[in-house]
């Protein structure tokens, strides 16, 4: 997953439980490993958000 950063970074994440696309949303800030719960089925799962040179952001769902 990969999006462009603005004040907030908008990617798509499918969640490993109940298979539901969602859009989630990471703030400039936010930057390692942190939790996020499923907004449908409430579990949570683990990402990575990576950032690079202030321009772009990769955020990894780690719970495959």
């Amino acid at each position: 997953m990969h999006s462009s950063e603005s004040q907030q970074t908008r990617t798509r994440v499918v969640c490993p439980y109940c298979g539901e696309l969602l859009e989630i949303f990471i703030e400039p800030d936010v930057e390692g490993e942190l939790i996020q719960d499923c907004e449908v089925c409430c579990h949570p799962w683990r990402l990575r958000v990576e950032r690079r040179g202030g321009l772009a952001v990769r955020v990894d769902r780690l719970d495959d």
